[in-house]
């Protein structure tokens, strides 16, 4: 069975569509940049500060190897955060109290996120229907959807996590489409990143949490990145406990 993504034309392709086009709510959203995009990733991918934490659910899904294992590990990050701010848009803080600007904010967002997951439910769909991972059921018991610093502050941990999953998943992609399509997503991802962190504490989303400030050369400034098995920690919280995964097969 094939892994690789199908020529123009395909179902693929046309699910694919979002993310050559804008949302025109909002500019700064905008699909560009996918050249500078891609080319981080790779960079980022090569990055030497990740680490890895090894997952003690035996029975957690795994997402496979290879390209059909990235598009999976992908799709359940997409899909927590698509489920995340489906419920920040129903929850009292969003509906009573958000700004008319936060409000915008989370709303494209949202659009963004189910778009996301939408693409990666669609490539595995025409790539590899056996092995597609399984609709996941989140746990968001920790966070109060009423509260302005909860659900900010679970949007910044998802956004960072998310950018920095894509830039240490890149050095398991082996198609140049998915690469590309990847670089897309996560110069998405980094923009709402910057937002969200921005709305939390003004000209917080170049902070060194996020930022290798101490690395020189080419290295220089370069986002962090994490394997997927140290992703998977974080997000596993999120996850009912059938609903876990791991990826022991995008190790390096």
């Amino acid at each position: 069975m094939s892994d690789k993504l199908p020529v123009q034309g395909s179902a693929v392709e046309d699910v694919i569509q979002p993310l050559y086009a804008p949302i025109k709510r909002r500019s700064f959203f905008m699909y560009a940049g996918a050249t500078a995009g891609a080319t981080a990733l790779v960079l980022a991918g090569c990055s030497k500060n990740d680490t890895v934490t090894p997952t003690n659910n035996a029975a957690a899904t795994d997402v496979g190897a290879g390209d059909v294992g990235v598009l999976n590990y992908a799709y359940a990050l997409e899909q927590l955060e698509a489920a995340f701010y489906a419920q920040v848009l129903a929850g009292d803080y969003y509906t009573k109290s958000a700004t008319a600007e936060e409000k915008q904010i989370l709303a494209d967002i949202a659009v963004h996120e189910r778009i996301h997951a939408d693409f990666f439910k669609g490539a595995l769909i025409a790539a590899a229907p056996t092995q597609i991972l399984k609709l996941l059921t989140p746990n968001f018991s920790s966070i109060n959807f009423g509260d302005r610093m909860s659900v900010l502050g679970t949007a910044r941990t998802f956004e960072d996590l998310g950018v920095s999953a894509y830039n240490g998943a890149g050095r398991f992609i082996t198609d140049a489409k998915y690469l590309t399509l990847a670089g897309k997503i996560v110069s998405v991802e980094a923009r709402h990143a910057a937002l969200i962190r921005d709305l939390i504490t003004p000209n917080s989303f170049v902070s060194p949490d996020i930022v290798n400030f101490n690395l020189t050369g080419a290295n220089a400034r370069q986002e962090k990145s994490k394997l997927p098995a140290d992703v998977l920690v974080s997000v596993n919280l999120f996850l009912a406990a059938d609903s876990q995964v791991s990826a022991t097969k995008l190790v390096v």
